[in-house]
């Protein structure tokens, strides 16, 4: 099997719009601030934008069309024809661990991040009180998200490689052993061909 263009170009294209997704969810994090209450001595917080929330879920959701193409296509390393063994092999085998782990570390990012980011606390305090918490999503989260995306999608593509060429060199030297039994057979019809023509 060798390496489709179209494939390798469709998740490219989805893990980096991502990976700008996730850029923009960081950008965008929800802010809070402490009001006072108009109409009686109390405080409460003023949440900012859900936009990181919508990034964040979209970034998830293409990420993981991402990943399920490039393994769908390779039958997930599993459940495929065996390969060769080589090192073609074992770089598909360290590749395809590689990206399951940063995969699985930037939806972890993503989903939670964007979770915290939706979640307002609905605290409220009397007036004049020192520590009223409005929790917020901390800082990195995303940005965390948006650096293991990349990574999935490197791997990813080196794993696609790998596997295409440790599949594609299986068959090759399939074929070139074909190939020389193919030979080694004709050689004794030839000799017998020229031992009939020597009796006549």
């Amino acid at each position: 099997m060798g390496i489709s263009v179209p494939i390798l170009v469709i998740s490219i294209s989805l893990h980096l719009i991502a990976f700008v997704l996730a850029v923009g969810a960081e950008r965008r994090r929800s802010t809070a601030k402490v009001v006072p209450d108009e109409y009686d001595e109390r405080t409460y917080c003023v949440f900012g934008t859900d936009a990181s929330t919508v990034y964040g879920l979209s970034a998830f959701g293409l990420l993981l069309i991402g990943q399920t193409l490039i393994h769908g296509v390779t039958k997930c390393l599993c459940f495929g024809r065996g390969m060769i063994a080589g090192k073609s092999t074992t770089l598909a085998v360290f590749f395809f661990t590689f990206s399951w782990v940063s995969f699985v570390g930037a939806e972890a990012c993503l989903i939670a991040g964007s979770a915290r980011n939706a979640y307002h606390t609905k605290y409220r305090a009397t007036f004049h009180v020192e520590h009223l918490s409005c929790t917020t999503l901390r800082k990195g989260v995303f940005a965390a998200g948006a650096a293991l995306t990349l990574l999935s999608m490197f791997a990813s593509i080196f794993y696609y490689w790998a596997h295409s060429k440790a599949d594609t060199g299986g068959w090759e030297k399939h074929r070139n052993n074909n190939s020389n039994n193919e030979g080694l057979g004709l050689a004794p019809t030839s000799n017998f061909s020229e031992n009939k023509a020597s009796e006549f």
